[in-house]
């Protein structure tokens, strides 16, 4: 491994850690203990930031200096990326834009008679799930070595955080994450398919799905501008 790669993979290293060793785990608790909420999380938002402009800049560097191949470019695959592309951003963007139990702040949502509603009848962590789809399948189709460092490391950190946030909830909040647990599921329709709960496109809200298919059709869209390569389905 040359020099770019080994910087992109300890970018990747720091940003793991610093999302799964310290957010995920209790020395957060003992951080906010000691500074406070508040500011745990304005320090904890300036790191990401500077853990996310690293791994961007280190692989910029690394793409542009050499290729490292692994499996190589799979075009063949590029319209089942596509495909992926949609449920991520399906999953992603009314996810974010629907208050949940798993979000910042959005422990108000279990006082409510029904918590589980919404986005959260099908995963309890739409935006992970929607980042994970969009992280695996820029894995999937881009065989280097610096795409498999940047794209594996979102991959991995959506994939192990969103246990790594349930046990920080349930830690939390008790009885009431349980009762919500009970009703939802990590993986996205597993609650629905057990009869657990029940899908309700109308309760989502048309308008999230709206915006989701329409910032799904931008970015496909401006993809070339955006990153200096458009999604090339036909081969």
């Amino acid at each position: 491994m040359d020099d770019v790669h080994m910087i992109l993979a300890l970018a990747a290293f720091v940003f793991l850690a610093l999302h799964l060793g310290v957010a995920g785990t209790r020395l957060r608790e003992s951080i906010v203990g000691v500074i406070g909420e508040n500011a745990y999380l304005g320090l904890f938002s300036v790191a990401s930031l500077a853990g996310i402009v690293w791994l961007s800049m280190s692989y910029n560097a690394a793409s542009a200096t050499s290729y490292v191949e692994i499996w190589g470019q799979l075009f063949s695959l590029h319209i089942l990326v596509s495909v992926i592309m949609f449920f991520a951003f399906m999953l992603a963007v009314p996810g974010i834009l629907t208050p949940s139990p798993t979000s910042v702040g959005g422990e108000a949502q279990l006082d409510k008679d029904e918590p589980a509603t919404d986005m959260t009848r099908i995963t309890r962590h739409p935006f992970l799930w929607g980042t994970f789809l969009w992280a695996f399948s820029h894995v999937l189709v881009n065989g280097d070595l610096a795409s498999l460092l940047l794209f594996g490391t979102f991959a991995l950190l959506t994939a192990l955080g969103t246990r790594s946030i349930d046990a920080k909830r349930k830690r939390a909040l008790g009885d009431k994450w349980d009762a919500f647990a009970a009703k939802t599921s990590n993986i996205p329709f597993a609650a629905i398919a057990s009869g657990r709960n029940h899908l309700s496109l109308g309760e989502i809200g048309w308008w999230r799905l709206a915006v989701g298919f329409i910032a799904y059709l931008a970015v496909f869209g401006a993809h070339g501008w955006l990153f200096g390569v458009m999604p090339d389905i036909v081969r």
